[in-house]
């Protein structure tokens, strides 16, 4: 938060980074070059492009651009995932990285929930605000803010929760929301029934909506690393609990810290070096010296991509995890 009011006021009247712009506007980006896409990526694909890009942003030559996928919300309304209605419904929030970068994800969360019985809505398209309010744009972030409030404050009840997929988009909501637009604060309704899809699951297990024996008996080893957000917003608790509800499941979680990746931080030519040296501190051993049988799980899209960048090791997000594990 100090970050990011610091940013706001000094880029009042200090000239910004192009760079600031790409990150922090990614999501609108993405949006505009969407109908494009198939020539971006293919661009992308060629090394004097890729070369030129990166100079040009003061990105890192050893990370990737990600590509952009037939967008999440473009497949959902193309294909019908619920053919009943159930007392159990519930809402996914699909943000800026899931709509774009991580569809795959996006289509595990959907199927998991339509397969444990879940009646699965969600509205169209919108930005968190997390990649404005990193970069200090919080004029943006607050706009993000104000429609997102507006967007879900008369549909989201006890009984009609918010689920997110991405932890920094949907924290976003619980944290910085209030002090963007303290008005939030009143909409208890909405407020109050705002989770991650950890703390769903675990929520409804809990419930006894969710019974071990819709999973697999096969024996895994699952090893998880904590996405910062849920440590200090969350409980990584939840993530270890739903994981273990496969009776033969074994997850317990790694003694890691940062990643090193930290949003667009290890993305940047200047902090590359520092990336690499705080996830080689304790994450990237642990996940080199895992068996190739145990699975690694990240809930994070920039701690996966630093796990596979550092290690080679592909990380899993819980929802793919369990999606897996079913009968």
């Amino acid at each position: 938060l100090f970050k990011a009011e610091f940013l706001y006021q000094y880029h009042k009247t200090h000239k910004r980074k192009l760079r600031d712009y790409f990150f922090g506007f990614s999501g609108k980006l993405n949006q505009i070059v969407y109908p494009f896409r198939n020539i971006v990526n293919v661009l992308l694909k060629y090394e004097l492009f890729n070369i030129f890009i990166k100079s040009l942003l003061k990105v890192s030559k050893k990370h990737n651009l990600p590509i952009i996928h037939n967008s999440l919300i473009n497949h959902l309304n193309n294909n019908i995932l619920n053919t009943y209605k159930t007392n159990k419904c519930v809402y996914i929030y699909i943000d800026e990285f899931i709509n774009y970068w991580e569809v795959e994800i996006g289509k595990d969360v959907f199927n998991l929930l339509t397969k444990l019985g879940y009646e699965v809505k969600y509205l169209p398209y919108s930005e968190s605000g997390r990649t404005y309010i990193s970069k200090g744009f919080l004029k943006e972030a607050k706009k993000c803010a104000t429609t997102n409030i507006e967007l879900y404050k008369n549909i989201i009840t006890n009984n009609i929760p918010l689920v997110g997929i991405e932890p920094s988009a949907i924290l976003t909501f619980r944290d910085e929301y209030s002090k963007l637009v303290p008005e939030f604060d009143n909409c208890k309704s909405l407020k109050n029934n705002i989770f991650m899809i950890e703390e769903f699951l675990y929520n409804e297990y809990k419930l006894n909506n969710i019974k071990p024996s819709q999973f697999t008996d096969k024996a895994v080893t699952l090893i998880v690393h904590g996405h910062c957000y849920q440590k200090t917003l969350g409980n990584m608790k939840n993530t270890i609990d739903i994981l273990n509800i496969p009776k033969n499941y074994s997850a317990s979680l790694m003694d890691t810290g940062c990643c090193g990746m930290a949003g667009s931080f290890g993305y940047e030519k200047e902090h590359y070096n520092i990336s690499m040296e705080i996830g080689e501190e304790r994450l990237f051993p642990q996940a080199r010296e895992a068996s190739p049988e145990t699975i690694i799980v990240a809930n994070g899209m920039s701690c996966r991509e630093q796990i596979l960048h550092g290690t080679k090791r592909r990380a899993l997000h819980p929802a793919t995890v369990l999606l897996r594990a079913l009968k």
